[in-house]
Order: structure tokens, then C-alpha cells, then sequence
């Protein structure tokens, strides 16, 4: 037995390293690490679009649009099999209450969210002239009330689109993607000039902090959420 505990053989496994290395512990690591970084991308492009259209004016609304649009379906088929792809604290505060997802896992992933929205965000801050007037976060343009309304109608939409495409074990899983993000295209075509359309508490935060700029940041906390 010293023979082998003196080769490095036979020593027992410590408690902690039994639990680091257990299958689940793995998964759930996996699934943060997937939220982080698809959230990350997310964030990147459809905000990136948004700081490029207002620095250069080479992107245009439509092409924002699409870009949103393109980058959540694309993230969905690249990490959702993984993490489920939320990249939103609204979607998964909703799958939790319906009993589609663990509610101890919901705030490790409301956390690796907004850090990838942070992250994407500064990233942004350091790749690209941005200047304050190029915000590219969310502020209301009307109202605050008016910007509550549509971004609860709005975001009532998108999680109508994700219960019956991502939940519903009658519905095509592999169209998924291709539902999630037409809705999103959709919605920042009609409510981005009124809103910024968020439906991603997420996707607020992680701007207004980089930029310093929390104006009606609450709208897109509760509207989303609500």
C-alpha cells in the first residue's frame, strides 16, 4: 500500500474532486458555459449591427432586423441542444414557472447571460468608435408607458412562438430555430423604432452598463419579464 501511495497510485479520491467530476456537474457546467456564449454572440451581432448602422449608417433598419433575426436562429441550432438556447432572463423565468426547467439552475443562467451581453458589449466599446450618441441599448422613444405595453405585447409574441415550437412535443423541434428567429425579425420591425425592441432584459442591461446609460432601463427589465 506505501509502495503505491508512493508511486501516486491507490491514493484515495478527494470528496471534492468525486463531485467536480460528476456527470452532472459537467452537464450543468456545459449548459452556463453554452448560455454565456451564445448569449455573447447574440448580443455581438444584433447590437453590433445597431452601433454600426449609427456610426457608418452601412446597415440600415431592415438590415438590423434581419441581423437579430439570423443571429438568435443560428445560435439556436448551434447551442440549443446544450442549453436549451434561452440568451433571455424573460425565457427563462418562463420555462421555470411552467415547469419546463429546474428554478436552482435559473439564476446561474440569468448570471452567465447578462455577464455575455456585458461582455459582448464592452467588446463592442473597444472594437468600434462609439461615441454616447451611438447607444446602441435600448431607450424608450415615446413614452415609458407606451414602451411597457409593446415590449409586454411583444415579448407575449416571442413566447408564444418558443411554447409551441420548443415545448409542445407535437411540434417540429428542427423548425424551431427558423420560428424563433422570424418572430424576432418581426417584432424589431414593428416595435424597434418605438422601443429598441428588447424582449431581453438581457440584452438591455449589458449595453446600459458598458454605457453608462440606464434611461427607462426598468421598461425593459419588467415589460419582458411581466
Amino acid at each position: 500500500m506505501e509502495q503505491e501511495l508512493e508511486e501516486g497510485r491507490g491514493a484515495p479520491e478527494s470528496p471534492r474532486c468525486r463531485v467536480c467530476a460528476s456527470p452532472e456537474v459537467v452537464k450543468f457546467t456545459q449548459k452556463i458555459i453554452a448560455e454565456l456564449v451564445g448569449t455573447y454572440f447574440v448580443i455581438f451581432a444584433g447590437c453590433g449591427s445597431v452601433a454600426v448602422n449609427k456610426i457608418y449608417g452601412s446597415v440600415s433598419f431592415p438590415g438590423i432586423c434581419i441581423t437579430w433575426g439570423l443571429i438568435v436562429m443560428v445560435m439556436v441550432y448551434s447551442v440549443g441542444h446544450i442549453s436549451g438556447a434561452h440568451f433571455n432572463p424573460a425565457v427563462t423565468i418562463t420555462f421555470a414557472i411552467f415547469r419546463r426547467f429546474p428554478w436552482l439552475e435559473v439564476i446561474p443562467y440569468i448570471i452567465a447571460q447578462v455577464l455575455g451581453s456585458l461582455a459582448a458589449s464592452c467588446t463592442l466599446l473597444v472594437t468600434l468608435p462609439v461615441e454616447p450618441k451611438h447607444f446602441f441599448g435600448t431607450t424608450p422613444v415615446g413614452s415609458d408607458f407606451q414602451s411597457l405595453i409593446l415590449e409586454f405585447i411583444i415579448t407575449f409574441l416571442l413566447m408564444f412562438v418558443i411554447s409551441g415550437v420548443a415545448t409542445d412535443n407535437r411540434a417540429i423541434g428542427e423548425l424551431a430555430g427558423i420560428a424563433i428567429g422570424s418572430t424576432i425579425l418581426l417584432n424589431v420591425l414593428v416595435a424597434g423604432p418605438v422601443t429598441g425592441a428588447s424582449m431581453n432584459p438581457a440584452r438591455s442591461i449589458g449595453p446600459a452598463i458598458a454605457m453608462r446609460n440606464f434611461k427607462g432601463l426598468w421598461v425593459y427589465v419588467v415589460g419582458p419579464i411581466v
